[in-house]
C-alpha cells in the first residue's frame, strides 16, 4: 500500500508525539477529588434551591404526619380523581382518605402518579430512579404529573455519589436502568421555543420527609 508523502509526514508527527508523554496541564483535576466545590449549606437546602430553579415544586415535611396533611391537601386542591401508585408504603398515610381515588392500573388514564426514588442529588436537583423500584420504568414519566416522595437519608451530594451508593446497594445485581430526572420534561426542539411537558411530566412535585 502506497502512502502519500504528506500522509507519511503526518504519521511521523503522530508517532513522535506519542513517544513522549505530555504533562497534564491541570494535574490537580485528576484523581478521585470532585471538581465541584463542597457544599456550603445543608444538602436539603441545596437540593431545594436547585430543584426549584428547574421548575420543580418542593415540599418539606418534618414527619409522616405532615406528609399526610400536605399530600392530601394537594390532592384535594388539584381535584385529582385518579392517583396512580403501586408502592403501598408511600400512600399508607392517605390510603383510607382517598381509597376511591388511588389506582394501581390504568397509568395512561391517571391524573398523577406517585413514586419513591433511589436518591436525590443535591448539586443538580436531580431525582434518581431505577427499574428496581416497584413502580417500574414508566410511572415517573408517563403520567402528566409526577409526585416523588423521598427522605433526607436519600440525599447525596453529586451524581458519582449516587452511582457509588447504587453499586453498594445492589452489588452484582444492578438495575437494568438508572434515570436522573431533573425537573419537568423540557425541550426547545420546536422552533427553538422552550416547551414543558412534551416528553414527560409537565409538573414534578418532590415531598422531602425528615428521616
Amino acid at each position: 500500500m502506497n502512502v502519500s508523502p504528506s500522509k507519511e509526514n503526518m504519521l511521523k508527527k503522530i508517532r513522535k508525539a506519542l513517544s513522549h508523554s505530555t504533562p497534564l496541564p491541570f494535574p490537580q483535576s485528576e484523581g478521585n477529588q470532585s471538581i465541584f466545590h463542597p457544599l456550603e449549606q445543608e444538602a436539603e437546602v441545596e437540593f431545594a434551591e436547585q430543584f426549584t430553579k428547574l421548575q420543580g415544586k418542593f415540599i418539606y415535611c418534618i414527619n409522616q404526619q405532615e406528609l399526610a396533611f400536605q399530600l392530601s391537601s394537594l390532592i384535594k386542591k388539584q381535584d385529582w380523581q385518579k392517583v396512580f401508585c403501586v408502592e403501598e408504603k408511600l400512600i399508607e398515610p392517605i390510603s383510607s382518605q382517598f381509597s376511591d381515588r388511588i389506582v394501581k392500573t390504568d397509568l395512561a388514564g391517571c391524573d398523577v402518579s406517585i413514586t419513591g426514588c433511589e436518591y436525590l442529588v443535591a448539586r443538580t436537583g436531580s431525582i434518581v430512579l431505577s427499574s428496581a423500584q416497584a413502580s417500574g420504568r414508566t410511572a415517573s414519566v408517563y403520567a402528566p404529573i409526577h409526585i416523588c416522595i423521598a427522605y433526607t437519608n436519600q440525599l447525596v451530594y453529586d451524581i458519582k455519589d449516587a452511582l457509588k451508593a447504587a453499586k453498594e446497594k445492589y452489588g452484582a445485581h444492578m438495575p437494568s436502568m438508572l434515570t436522573f430526572a431533573t425537573g419537568p420534561s423540557r425541550t426547545a426542539d420546536i422552533e427553538k421555543t422552550l416547551v414543558v411537558g412534551v416528553h414527560g411530566p409537565k409538573e414534578v412535585f418532590l415531598f422531602l420527609v425528615e428521616a
